[in-house]
């Protein structure tokens, strides 16, 4: 909108004006009047006056993108982990604090409805939500981008915890509908599945393919407008629900054959059923594969149709996008973009793989060779015969060049091939990502070393310039503007409002780490929100813990690699301690556990009923004064999370080093102000080295001191013999002392760490337990503990996704800013009939 034309009903950003959008989408989007309106009732109208505010943004945006044709960058995720949009939208259109207002002038909570928000669980863990902060950023930093993911009709699980154990329970976020989205029915596209392929020659002499398929569904985009900070840029996110060329056979109803007459309505509709299906059995694997070539297959087809859109041609395909892989889930679109080009459109192979190359990128997240995607090739070759056909001929191509580079080194042409022919023959497809990507990259320094030296040693031999390091990043919008409001608020008043949106600025903190006034105003606030998720614990878990005492958490995935149960045994040694002497005065802590065990990894679940068993007696003994209290939160998510890292003060990073990736919870904790005890894995190292060694708490063993280990011939059960404090924590566990006496219930795990422990737990347990002394030690000097939080704080800039995608932008998309202006209702009217 130009300034002369001022704001509308539908678009001012003022309170007045909000209340008025407020009651007109309450009779006229929602049908209700204030004596039938229920809380959802009220919600639903706020989102949709905040929508018709992003939609002015969106439409402005996508007319400008279509206008100029820019270069975009395509971001293909399996998982988006959004998290609530209402408060986050509210901040980045700066109006959170006007719409408090307006609500609380309607007689209305605004607190109350921002909670009816469903979550939608689009996402597993961190990769889900480095995709959505990496959305955020995009449009903040002006970029021109798309996500593409697709639309689970169930998101992951909701947990609880039942018994001390996990249950499993089905996450049902679209039950009231969703205010953020808009479909686009107008837009689907058709994905083949399954039959076979033949050869022909057409009229040219040349060779060409025709798939003939065993069935087809339809791909239905939902879209989501995703805003910049601040600006008027608002990007999309384009989901893709799995739907039924034919949803009802009204032939086979009329046959009686009432469940034909929907089955195939039934089974298209599973491909987006859920996310991550269990792929222990064969038909869990089958759909895990539909689903991500259906969202690749549905993506690519919607780039074209907006390139023809923009009278682009063909060949200029990768000078319109970049395309991100984020992770192996998405590396099947290599290959079909193969297919659309060279079979859908008659190009020429060299050509069209010149510009599939040019076009993808590939980010690694994992390290765990087990974690690296394969499929067995005769799945693969009936789901997606024709795309069998188009890997065997990459690799085969691949091959040839790699035999020119390492002439007679037939153990390497093994180790690069596409195809693993060792036993059972499986696609790779972190393979297929590398060979068919211009650019891949790790997450953190010291993940993307071990890449280029280890998991992908080979690929860095023959293309070292494909490799570079893009440390993740996490939004500060999200995770302190939204999230630690108190934080904020002395954060505008000390150094000003500008570091929100370059966190750079966090740097002028320092000097106020030095000042008494400030520390104290810090421990102020600091106390009044742990206060507020003491409350929160009371109501949720019906757990009272002492806000004085030091909130030690850890949520992430739960994963024997991120050591959990290191936590536990530890918890486990100061109980004994206090048991043995109670009058001992040791530091209060409040230990906080949160995080979902994949539904068939046993020993993830062992664990978590680990720590549910621990809490269960700690809390309960009188002889511990309150001293300690274990807390398990059920359900962790970004709502969750949004409470728990303002409260935090030690960040348990405490994986086995070498196995994290990463790590984005790390930085949530650091930019609040939790300090980190950690080992030397994933981002933590960067962590330590902008914090400065003496405001971190380190410990463990190296990269290089676990290989050495296992390189020698590590023995656990060694560890349990020369420690008596280990080895009574250990036996504490066996008797049965956490599972009523039941000596069974944890034997498989007390078994695993004595005979084989993978993670290195009882190695580095000695090491753990003196650096958490050491945490105690500094935490009874409140002014050095609030000093070192508040470096932590003033050092985390680093760690904003704005500087990861500014690097993703300079070094391996080539993309710069496109600034938006609004456009209003006269400038559309203008286009109106044309």
């Amino acid at each position: 909108m130009n300034a002369a034309d001022g704001p509308d009903q539908r678009t001012g950003l003022d309170k007045d004006a909000l209340k008025r959008d407020f009651l007109d989408n309450l009779l006229y989007a929602q049908g209700k009047f204030p004596a039938l309106s229920t809380l959802h009732d009220y919600y639903m109208a706020l989102a949709f006056t905040v929508r018709d505010r992003m939609l002015q943004r969106w439409i402005s945006t996508a007319e400008t993108y279509t206008r100029l044709g820019s270069r975009t960058v395509a971001y293909f995720s399996a998982e988006f982990l959004l998290g609530p949009h209402l408060g986050n939208n509210l901040v980045n259109l700066g109006i959170d604090q006007a719409a408090r207002q307006a609500i609380r002038e309607l007689g209305l909570s605004y607190e109350e409805l921002l909670a009816q928000e469903e979550e939608p669980g689009l996402g597993n863990g961190g990769l889900g939500r480095l995709a959505a902060c990496y959305l955020d950023s995009l449009a903040t930093q002006e970029i021109p981008a798309l996500g593409y993911g697709i639309r689970y009709e169930f998101g992951i699980f909701n947990q609880d915890i039942v018994d001390g154990q996990q249950v499993e329970l089905t996450d049902k976020w679209l039950r009231f509908g969703n205010p953020w989205e808009l479909p686009r029915p107008e837009w689907a596209v058709e994905v083949k599945l399954g039959g076979h392929t033949h050869r022909y020659v057409d009229d040219q002499g040349r060779i060409r393919h025709q798939w003939t398929p065993s069935w087809t569904v339809i791909g239905t985009p939902y879209d989501t407008p995703i805003l910049g900070y601040l600006n008027n840029t608002a990007n999309t996110l384009r989901l893709w629900r799995a739907e039924a060329p034919e949803s009802f056979d009204l032939s086979t109803f009329n046959r009686g054959d009432y469940w034909g007459a929907v089955n195939k309505k039934v089974v298209s509709e599973n491909i987006t059923k859920v996310l991550y299906p269990n792929d222990e059995q064969i038909q869990g694997k089958e759909l895990r594969l539909q689903q991500q070539y259906f969202f690749v297959s549905c993506s690519l087809q919607d780039m074209l149709r907006i390139m023809r859109g923009q009278n682009i041609p063909l060949e200029k395909f990768h000078e319109k996008y970049a395309v991100q892989l984020n992770d192996t889930h998405p590396a099947v679109a290599i290959a079909e973009l193969m297919r659309l080009l060279v079979d859908e459109n008659g190009m020429d192979w060299a050509l069209a793989w010149d510009i599939t190359r040019k076009t993808f990128a590939y980010t690694n997240h994992t390290l765990l060779p087990e974690a690296l995607e394969q499929w067995p090739v005769h799945l693969f070759a009936r789901i997606l015969p024709r795309h069998m056909e188009i890997i065997f001929e990459i690799n085969v191509r691949h091959l040839d060049e790699v035999r020119l580079r390492f002439l007679g080194d037939h153990e390497r042409l093994g180790r690069l091939s596409l195809i693993n022919e060792h036993g059972e023959r499986y696609v790779r497809m972190a393979h297929l990502a590398c060979v068919g990507s211009h650019a891949i990259n790790g997450v953190a320094a010291l993940h993307t070393e071990l890449l280029k030296a280890d998991v992908l040693a080979d690929f860095h031999a023959l293309w070292p310039e494909k490799f570079s390091n893009k440390t993740n990043g996490v939004t500060p919008r999200r995770w302190i503007s939204l999230a630690n409001p108190r934080l904020s608020k002395l954060l505008d008043q000390s150094i000003g409002e500008g570091w929100a949106r370059d966190l750079a600025q966090l740097r002028n903190l320092e000097p106020f780490a030095d000042d008494a006034a400030f520390r104290s105003e810090w421990r102020y606030l600091k106390r009044a929100t742990k206060e507020d998720f003491a409350n929160f614990l009371r109501r949720r878990v019906g757990v009272a813990v002492d806000p004085q005492s030091l909130f030690d958490v850890q949520v992430k995935r739960i994963h024997e690699y991120k050591r959990q149960h290191l936590n536990v045994l530890h918890i486990i040694a100061l109980y004994l301690k206090l048991k043995h002497n109670p009058n001992q005065a040791i530091t209060p802590r409040t230990f906080i556990f949160g995080g979902k065990a994949a539904p068939g990894y046993h020993m993830a679940k062992l664990m978590i009923r680990l720590i549910t068993g621990v809490a269960d007696m700690v809390n309960k003994d009188p002889a511990l004064r309150d001293q300690l209290k274990v807390v398990y939160l059920p359900n962790f998510n970004v709502t969750n999370g949004q409470r728990i890292y303002p409260a935090a003060e030690l960040s348990e990073q405490i994986s086995t080093a070498g196995k994290e990736a990463s790590g984005t919870g790390n930085m949530k904790f650091m930019m609040n102000g939790a300090l980190t005890i950690g080992t030397l894995d994933g981002a933590n190292v960067e962590i330590r080295e902008e914090a400065g060694a003496e405001n971190f708490f380190l410990f463990g063993l190296s990269t290089e001191e676990v290989q050495e280990l296992k390189h020698n011939g590590y023995r656990p059960s060694d560890c349990y013999h020369s420690n008596p404090e280990l080895k009574a924590v250990l036996d504490l566990i066996r008797e049965g002392y956490f599972s009523r006496g039941d000596r069974e219930l944890f034997k498989p795990l007390i078994d695993n760490l004595l005979h084989h422990d993978p993670y290195m737990l009882l190695a580095d347990f000695r090491s753990y337990v003196d650096c958490q002394a050491q945490v105690s030690q500094a935490w009874c000097d409140v002014e050095h503990w609030s000093r070192m939080a508040i470096l932590n704080i003033a050092r985390s800039g680093k760690f904003s996704s704005d500087r990861s995608i500014r690097d993703y932008c300079d070094d391996i998309w080539n993309v710069r800013p496109v600034p938006i202006a609004l456009h209003g209702r006269k400038e559309f009217q203008g286009g109106l009939g044309q």
